[in-house]
């Protein structure tokens, strides 16, 4: 229990230190480079060192890491009700429509992340997750390509994001990160696969722009986060592969820059590329 417990705190202090920036980096630099820095493989390192200290096999890693992509492509869909369902909703006070928001949104997440309960379930995906977070890896990117074809605006924010606002999303990452570790050693690795996901970092970031920006600030980072998190999956399924056989330290270190490069830099290209042809 005393490792367990000591394993769980260092991924969560781990966790909410690199969460903190996200808000940050939208904040300054507006929803589109802002929001594929927000999404780069953060929290997923410390919660991968957590699955590792837990693993007694590889496979135990390729089932947890394996689940990533499934609850990745739960947290696009999480996205998805900040971009579209904002402007359907009456012209409530902003702290009505936030509340709206924040329930329909979670409530959206938690029933996809109960689907995907009984989706990994299914033989084949558990004999063969690494492949399986591959597919879904790959509807990830194609959802996200489709979102930034009509991109909303995205504009830098004109105040800083309350020191208190940022503190509090580092609490709630870090606590994700903690109960995600707890969970795959307690409730098995596939559930702390996905746990490891909870989307404590999109939401706390929707909430604190909409409060200190307004809506347009998170609602044109939406595309771009869709988009970028897919590196979040790919370093899951690289890390599954790279720590069995480098270590933490240097399999951790290969996929995140693995990753990075092969879906975050053509991610910032393809956003640049569309922007210049948009004001074309």
């Amino acid at each position: 229990m005393a490792a367990l417990l000591s394993t769980a705190l260092t991924s969560a202090t781990l966790a909410a230190g690199v969460a903190i920036g996200a808000t940050v980096a939208i904040e300054k630099f507006g929803g589109r480079l802002g929001g594929l820095l927000a999404t780069l493989p953060t929290t997923v390192v410390p919660a991968s060192y957590g699955f590792a200290m837990l693993a007694t096999q590889e496979t135990d890693l390729a089932q947890s890491l394996g689940a990533v992509p499934l609850g990745m492509l739960v947290n696009v869909g999480f996205l998805a009700c900040w971009r579209y369902v904002p402007h359907r909703l009456p012209a409530w006070p902003l702290r009505n429509r936030l509340a709206v928001m924040t329930l329909v949104s979670l409530t959206g997440w938690a029933l996809g992340a109960l689907l995907s309960l009984f989706i990994l379930e299914h033989p084949w995906l558990a004999q063969h997750p690494l492949t399986a977070g591959a597919c879904f890896t790959l509807i990830q990117v194609l959802v996200g390509t489709y979102a930034c074809l009509q991109p909303l605006p995205a504009p830098t924010g004109s105040r800083p994001v309350p020191v208190l606002v940022l503190m509090g999303r580092g609490l709630l990452a870090g606590a994700a990160i903690a109960i995600s570790v707890v969970l795959a050693q307690t409730g098995g690795m596939v559930l702390g696969g996905l746990a490891s996901v909870f989307p404590a970092i999109f939401l706390t970031t929707m909430i604190s722009l909409w409060v200190a920006q307004g809506e347009a600030v998170p609602a044109g980072a939406v595309g771009p986060m869709m988009l970028g998190s897919a590196s979040v999956s790919a370093y899951a399924l690289l890390a599954a592969m790279m720590i069995p056989r480098l270590g933490f330290g240097a399999g951790a270190a290969v996929a995140w820059t693995s990753a990075v490069l092969v879906t975050s830099v053509p991610a910032w290209q393809f956003l640049r590329y569309r922007q210049l042809h948009h004001h074309a």
